[in-house]
C-alpha cells in the first residue's frame, strides 16, 4: 500500500507569501495568538485587590533580603525588618526587586519569600512582587504565582538585556497586567532601554495598570502627572521634591530601609528642605556603588542583618564604612532601624558566598 507524505516545507505557504511576479518572497503579517489560557486566579478576599488601593501607597519600601551564613534566607531577621517598616509607617513593601536581590534568586525563592511576606504581613502591609523578567513567559507565570499566594500587586520591567522593539514593549507589559495589579518599573541604567511616555500613555488604559516607579527625573514625573497618571519616584535623591514640587503620589524606596520613619515624614509632613537636605549625604552614600551594595553594607554595619552577601556583592571599603558611622551620627542614632550601636566591621567580619 503506497503512502503519500504531504510537504509542510516552505513550498506549501501559500500565493500571498511568494510573488511569482519578481520571484520575491514576502513576509506574511504577523499573526498574534490570542492568549487562550485561563488565568489561575482566585476570587477570595485575600487575593483580591484593586488598582486605586495601590494608587494610593505613599512611601513604598524596596526590602533588603537578609542571608543566613550559608547564603540562605535568614527569615527572623527578614521579620524583624518588616515589623520595623510596619512601625514606622511603611505602606507597603517590594519583595524581590533589585534592593532585595530577586534576581540572585531561584524562582522557587522568589515565590517562597512572597507567600511567606503575605502570609506573615499581608494584612498589616501591602506586599508588591517583583515578578518582572525580560521573558514574557517566566513573568506571567510568577505573576500568575504571586497573585494566587496573596501578592496585593506586581512590580514589571521591561525586557533587559534581549531588549524588544516598542511594540515588542507593549505586548510584553500588556501580557502581564492581564495577571492583576501592577507598578511599571522604568530604569534605563539597569535595562538599557527608556519606556517612553507614548508606551506609558498606552498602558495606562488598562485597569490593572497602578503607575509607574520613575528613575528618569522630575520632567519625566511632571509629564506623567499632568497626564493623571500616577508615579512614585524611583529616585531618593529626587524623591522630596518629585512629592511635593511634581506631583509624584510618593517613593519606591532604598533608605527607608535604614530610617522608615524620616522617610515618612518626607513624604506625609510637607515640603520639608531642612529633611531633605539632612538625608542628602545619606542617600548619598548609599549610590556611590550600585544597590544594594551600600544598604547590605550599612543594615550589617546597623547588626539587623548578619554581615552576609550573595557574591557578585561585596561590601563597601573600610573607608567608607567609617564614614557611615559618622553619618548615622550626624543624623541621629535613634532615627535608624534596630537597638545596637553602629559598628565599622572589619574586613573579616564578612561572608561572601557564591554557592547558595
Amino acid at each position: 500500500m503506497a503512502v503519500s507524505l504531504k510537504s509542510y516545507g516552505t513550498c506549501s505557504l501559500g500565493a500571498n507569501s511568494f510573488n511569482r511576479r519578481n520571484g520575491r518572497w514576502v513576509s506574511p503579517q504577523a499573526a498574534v495568538v490570542p492568549n487562550f489560557h485561563l488565568p489561575m486566579r482566585s476570587l477570595e478576599i485575600k487575593n483580591s485587590t484593586s488598582s486605586d488601593s495601590i494608587k494610593a501607597l505613599r512611601l513604598i519600601t524596596a526590602l533588603k533580603t537578609p542571608y543566613l551564613a550559608d547564603g540562605r534566607f535568614d527569615l527572623e531577621a527578614y521579620d524583624a525588618l518588616m515589623n520595623m517598616q510596619i512601625r514606622n509607617g511603611a505602606e507597603a513593601v517590594i519583595v524581590g526587586g533589585t534592593t532585595g536581590e530577586g534576581h540572585l534568586m531561584s524562582w522557587d525563592e522568589h515565590i517562597m519569600l512572597i507567600g511567606h511576606t503575605v502570609n506573615c504581613f499581608g494584612g498589616s502591609i501591602k506586599v508588591i512582587g517583583n515578578t518582572g523578567s525580560n521573558s514574557t513567559r517566566e513573568a506571567i507565570h510568577a505573576s500568575e504565582q504571586g497573585f494566587a499566594i496573596g501578592m496585593h500587586a506586581a512590580l514589571h520591567i521591561n525586557p533587559y538585556y534581549g531588549k524588544t522593539s516598542l511594540e515588542g514593549l507593549v505586548a510584553h507589559l500588556e501580557a502581564v497586567l492581564s495577571m492583576g495589579p501592577s507598578i511599571i518599573y522604568n530604569v534605563p541604567s539597569r535595562t538599557g532601554q527608556d519606556i517612553p511616555p507614548s508606551v506609558i500613555q498606552q498602558l495606562a488604559q488598562h485597569a490593572n495598570m497602578a503607575g509607574v516607579k520613575e528613575c528618569m527625573g522630575n520632567k519625566r514625573v511632571k509629564e506623567y502627572t499632568d497626564q493623571d497618571i500616577v508615579v512614585w519616584s524611583g529616585n531618593d535623591d529626587e524623591c522630596h521634591d518629585s512629592r511635593w514640587g511634581f506631583g509624584a503620589t510618593g517613593v519606591i524606596s532604598v533608605t527607608s530601609n535604614l530610617i522608615p520613619g524620616l522617610m515618612h515624614e518626607l513624604m506625609f509632613g510637607g515640603p520639608n528642605t531642612k529633611l531633605n537636605s539632612k538625608l542628602m549625604p545619606l542617600i548619598d552614600w548609599l549610590f556611590r556603588e550600585p544597590n544594594p551594595i551600600g544598604i547590605n553594607t550599612a543594615l550589617a554595619q546597623l547588626g539587623v542583618v548578619r554581615p552576609v552577601f550573595r557574591l557578585p556583592y561585596v561590601p563597601l571599603s573600610l573607608a567608607r564604612r567609617e564614614e557611615f558611622v559618622n553619618i548615622v551620627k550626624e543624623i541621629g542614632r535613634e532615627h535608624f532601624i534596630g537597638n545596637k550601636d553602629v559598628q565599622v566591621l572589619d574586613d573579616d567580619d564578612f561572608i561572601l558566598v557564591g554557592r547558595y
